[in-house]
């Protein structure tokens, strides 16, 4: 560099960009992250819906994952097709959240997914009353770990 030779000029404009690009690509991953991170729970509460609503409930009893003290008797009490629940011919999950219980025998490592569940296919609209008032609401469980479901305590 001589006496006249000029500084070199510097941009500032270079260092907005990556900036920018940064926070975009944390800004996605924030936001797929917060609508993907109870995927395989909702999908586990799926797989059990759809073997009830192909009326199959020896299916739907393998995917709930029973404890010895729930029997298949219990099970089609509560999800058969004359159940509390049933028949189930269609259902819309709502809502998942994980639920945070320290006296429960999971813990903290089970989502609660929210589910409605109607006899009528496909799932009746709110503008039909006589329908839509035999849909019932109900919270399962399901185990992080192993995928198992249950009802909440």
């Amino acid at each position: 560099m001589t006496l006249l030779d000029p500084p070199p000029v510097t941009t500032h404009k270079s260092r907005a960009i990556p900036f920018t690009i940064a926070v975009a690509v944390v800004a996605v991953i924030l936001v797929l992250y917060f609508i993907f991170r109870y995927y395989p729970e909702e999908n586990a509460a799926k797989r059990f819906l759809n073997a009830l609503v192909a009326n199959n409930p020896d299916l739907a009893y393998e995917l709930w994952k029973p404890g010895p003290s729930y029997t298949k008797k219990d099970f089609l009490a509560d999800w058969g097709p004359d159940g509390y629940y049933g028949p189930v011919k269609s259902y819309e999950i709502l809502c998942s959240y994980k639920f945070v219980c320290a006296s429960s025998e999971h813990g903290s490592n089970a989502v609660d997914v929210r589910i409605a569940v109607s006899p009528y296919s496909p799932m009746p609209d709110a503008s039909d009353p006589e329908k839509s008032r035999k849909t019932k609401i109900v919270n399962i469980w399901v185990v992080r770990s192993d995928k198992s479901l249950s009802f909440p305590p």
